[in-house]
């Protein structure tokens, strides 16, 4: 199963490191992200975990609950959890998803459904696909996949950019520019016609070309 911008992200019931959940009863009327990782006790998934429970208060702010997935049972997580807190100054402080049966990796297209056996014995290298970041709206559908190589650390401040740019957009009917960042100026959205833009905007905008109506981010 190859998943897509818009669809709905899977449901499941596993257990993780706060306890069984239910994923779209956990999301609730939160965002989410969840970000998964190939194998417990490897050197760069170690240093995101780490700055990812360091980043957690301002997914906070924003209602974003985080929750990260290993392909390894959750009494290895604790384990793992240790190492952690000792080399990057902060443990977890959310849930890890255990999936030695690989189950939600399948779910979610990172491992192919046809994969017989489970996590036991598989190399980081064998999981390598599951590297994945998704964003998941309070309607429980797929805002955002990226799909990270084993060997490139993931960039954590972009996913919160990214995350302001979504909710922005899911409340008002703009889109943001390249590099964007809190406060700078938007694009009125394509599908907004001009009479319905002035209705919005009655001091207008600025127009380079027809196509890019600019205006100041919205309260």
């Amino acid at each position: 199963m190859t998943l897509r911008i818009g669809d709905t992200a899977p449901d499941f019931t596993a257990e993780t490191t706060t306890g069984p959940i239910k994923f779209h009863e956990w999301v609730g009327d939160s965002w989410a992200v969840l970000f998964s990782h190939p194998k417990d006790f490897t050197p760069v998934c170690t240093t995101e975990l780490g700055y990812m429970a360091k980043l957690k208060p301002e997914f906070d702010k924003r209602n974003v609950k985080i929750i990260g997935l290993s392909v390894d049972p959750v009494d290895s997580h604790a384990k793992w959890s240790d190492d952690i807190k000792e080399t990057q100054g902060y443990a977890p402080n959310y849930p890890m998803i255990g999936d030695p049966k690989l189950e939600v990796a399948k779910a979610w297209g990172m491992l192919p459904a046809e994969l017989a056996g489970s996590s036991q014995g598989r190399t980081a290298a064998d999981n390598q696909t599951v590297r994945n970041v998704f964003v998941v709206g309070p309607d429980k559908k797929i805002k955002l996949i990226l799909v990270y190589p084993m060997s490139c650390g993931r960039n954590f401040d972009e996913v919160l950019r990214v995350v302001d740019s979504l909710q922005l957009s899911a409340k008002h009917k703009v889109s943001t520019p390249v590099n964007w960042k809190q406060g700078e100026d938007v694009i009125i959205a394509g599908g907004v016609s001009d009479d319905d833009a002035k209705k919005q905007y009655p001091s207008g905008w600025k127009s380079p070309k027809p196509y890019i109506r600019i205006v100041p981010q919205p309260k």
